[in-house]
Order: C-alpha cells, then structure tokens, then sequence
C-alpha cells in the first residue's frame, strides 16, 4: 500500500484530503504544518507528499526545496494559483501545481501518474539489477531432506520483515534463495537490490551502498543514488558480507538499527523502507572470534539463519537440478527436446561438485552446445580431471592441524594464480570470481608472492 504525506494547516481540508485518498485505498497521514510533517519524515518513509502551499512555519515552496534530497513525488495545492508560482515549483522539482477547490477524482489522477512516474524511474535505475540476470528467475528445484527443511523454513520467513542470514559454500544459491524471499513477501511489486561486497574494490564500496552527492569528492559531477536508497519498499541482499570491509560494517549496523541513510557529502538522512537480507560463504562466529567481523553487526543479522547444503550433500537432486538445466539451456538455444544419456547421468550423479549448483549449471550450458545430437553423452559432460588439484611434493609431516593449514596455503595460492592467468591478471575480475574483496585479493597476492610474470 502507498503511504501519503498530506501537510494543510486548515483542520477541515487537512481531513477532507485524509478521507477521500484513505478510501481510495492509500494509507494516509496528516501534517498541519511543516515542522510536524519533517517528525514524520524522520521516522517513516513515504511514497508521496500532498502539501498545501500556504501554510504557518513555511511555505509549500520552501518545504518543497528543504526536502528535495528524499526523492519524494511532491504535489502543492493552493487557492492562490498563477502561473508564476506553478512555474517556479515545478522548477524546483514539484509533479504538479493544482489549484482549489480541488476535484477528488483530479487529484486521484494526479496521485496515480506521480506513483507511476516515480515507480517507472526507480525501475529504469534498477533494470539491470532486476530483469538482466537469470537468477532473477527465483525457481528452487530439490528434494532433498536439507533443501526442503530450508525451503520450508523460508516460506515462514518470506511474509515478515524479519532479517535473513543465508548461509552456505559458494553456488549453492543463495541469492535464488534470497529471490524467493522477496517474490513471496508483500514486497515482491517493489525492487530487489543486490551487490556483492567481495567483488567491488573497497574504496568504491561505500559509494555504491549509500550514493553521493554532487561535488562531495573530486570526480562526483553529478549525484548518485546508492543501491541501499534504490531498495525503498523493496528488499536489499547484502551478498558476502563476511567479506565487507571493518569501516564499514559500523555503517551498515547503523543503517539497518535505524533504518536511515545518508548519501556521501550529505549531512540529510532518508528514511528507508527495506527488508534486509544478508549471504556470506564464511564462518562468521570464527571471523568474530578472530576480530575480522563485528560482534554487534553479527549479532544483529543472525537473526533468522537459512543453512544451504552443498551439492554433494544433496546426492538426490544432482540429476534434477541437471534435468532443469537442460531443459531451460536448450529452450534458449533454440535446440529443441534434449535429455541426458545413462552414461552421462552416471558421471554427474558421482563428481563432487566442489563448485556446487553454479559448477552443475555451467556444466550443463557446455554439453548442451558440444551435443550433436538429441541426447547428451557421456563425453558431452567435461569435467575437472579432479576436484581439487593434488601437490606431488606436498610436505605431509607434522600434525593434523599443521598440515590441514599447509594444505589449504596451498591450494589457495593455485587457485588464486588460475584465476589471475584466466583473466590476464586482471585483479577486479579476479575478485569478483574468487568472490573475495579486492584488499583481500591483494593481500593474498602479496602473501604468496604472486606476480604477473610468474
């Protein structure tokens, strides 16, 4: 349902107004001067403002301009109409001058087209984030006693504003299971926001999470809504969080306790209207104890953990999840029926999968192009000779522990050099795949003593 703001200073009008749009379906609240109305907007976030022009504190004009940096689709109502007045609010931002006696059907249509302009430029800023994936095709496929336990715990969770903690390896789906979250709740008409905090270098971190205002730095020309703004009403998936950087972690615990925003250069805060949501591949009480995590913010997003197994705990649905994979890659490739041969079956049933379902998916994308024909074979599914590359000269002596730390030094350091030589050593692609942070990713570089000519 849309909030409305209406800000009159006569009693009967303000009442009228209130009347009229609360039957029309919207929820209304009332204002009868703009030092009331700014209480309001400090602590609630609305869709739309209806203000009259003259009112006791300031005029509709000055209210108008002190409130711009909310985005808010402002409509001013006055019995003292000209032309020079509507000229210089819609200068200054306002949808629409109207002038009283006010026809109730008029300003209904006036009310619709500001909601739907703004909805429409909010949708236009987010397209990509929304329409351009396939993730964003929430479809959760398994009948495994693991996923259905989440999946069941989802569903319960979906209808309430309650924090969600996503838990499990990478590609296990936890952004589809955000997806579900949002497609289920009352949000699902409003936007779905996510970034990935271990794929975007720190210093541009905090510019994509809360926007900038123009002139606060040297390149920032314009004004920039953040990604947590472009969430209003919607649902914001903070992916990785584990990975975001100690100076920003306070921010964000601030953020969402008060559910308020400030742009960079910008002392206003906007109220925000969000469902949280948050991943990470990490273990978060280790990061705690280790003190790379804060143990408030861990506190705070723990509230309703979803657990997602791994592919290989979920032996029962490898051959479901490649059905599906099938069928969806041919029908976008225009390759008509095709369906896996037992052979083929066979081979992805018993690999591990270390990549989990996004291994799975991308396996399957490559068969359906290497197969001639109807029916995928055997050799159609390339697979990793192993899962994870075995040291000829691995030092096996000492104890469990020391060896256990040796071993993953190891296999990190080749990991990171195959994905450094895949993408020309390009250090923010590589990050973005190893879905580490960029400091992170230079950290281990450094540790391990990586370098481009090597």
């Amino acid at each position: 349902m849309n909030k409305l703001l209406v800000v009159e200073d006569n009693k009967a009008m303000r009442e009228m107004l209130v009347n009229i749009l609360h039957e029309k379906g919207y929820d209304v609240k009332s204002a009868e001067n703009v030092s009331c109305a700014m209480l309001l907007l400090k602590s609630e976030y609305f869709h739309l403002i209806i203000s009259d022009l003259q009112l006791p504190d300031i005029d509709g004009i000055a209210f108008l301009k002190k409130i711009k940096h909310f985005n808010i689709p402002f409509i001013i109502l006055t019995a003292f109409g000209s032309i020079e007045l509507a000229v210089e609010a819609i200068k200054e931002g306002a949808y629409d001058f109207v002038s009283k006696p006010v026809d109730p059907d008029y300003l209904f249509l006036i009310v619709e087209k500001a909601l739907e302009s703004t909805r429409i430029l909010r949708e236009n800023i987010v397209f990509k984030e929304i329409y351009a994936s396939q993730a964003a095709k929430s479809v959760i496929i398994g009948k495994s006693s693991g996923i259905l336990r989440e999946a069941e715990k989802l569903k319960q969770v979906a209808g309430t504003d309650t924090p969600v903690l996503l838990l499990g390896d990478s590609g296990t789906g936890k952004e589809l299971f955000a997806r579900a979250i949002h497609n289920l709740s009352p949000r699902r008409e409003q936007p779905f926001i996510a970034i990935n905090s271990a794929s975007i270098p720190e210093n541009l971190l905090e510019n994509e999470l809360f926007g900038h205002e123009r002139g606060s730095y040297t390149d920032a020309h314009l004004r920039q809504i953040g990604k947590l703004e472009l969430a209003q009403g919607g649902t914001f998936l903070l992916d990785e969080i584990g990975d975001l950087p100690h100076n920003l972690q306070g921010k964000i615990l601030r953020v969402i306790e008060e559910k308020k925003v400030s742009r960079i250069g910008s002392h206003q805060e906007i109220v925000l209207d969000v469902r949280f949501i948050f991943a990470t591949n990490i273990d978060l009480e280790g990061a705690v104890k280790d003190g790379r995590f804060r143990q408030d913010l861990y506190f705070r997003i723990n509230v309703f953990p979803l657990r997602l197994p791994p592919l290989r705990d979920r032996k029962e649905d490898i051959i479901l999840l490649a059905e599906y994979f099938v069928k969806k890659f041919s029908l976008e490739m225009n390759k008509g029926a095709i369906s896996l041969s037992d052979k083929a079956r066979e081979k992805l049933y018993h690999y591990q999968w270390p990549g989990n379902i996004r291994e799975l998916l991308n396996t399957i994308e490559r068969a359906i192009i290497l197969c001639s024909g109807k029916i995928i074979g055997e050799n159609d599914i390339v697979l990793p000779e192993k899962p994870f590359p075995l040291v000829e000269s691995f030092n096996f002596n000492g104890p469990l522990k020391q060896v256990t730390a040796r071993a993953v030094r190891e296999v990190e350091k080749i990991k990171i050099e195959r994905t450094l030589k895949e993408v020309g050593f390009n250090r923010t692609r590589a990050a973005e795949i190893l879905e580490v942070s960029y400091k992170t990713l230079l950290d281990k570089i450094k540790e391990y003593g990586i370098s481009e000519e090597d």
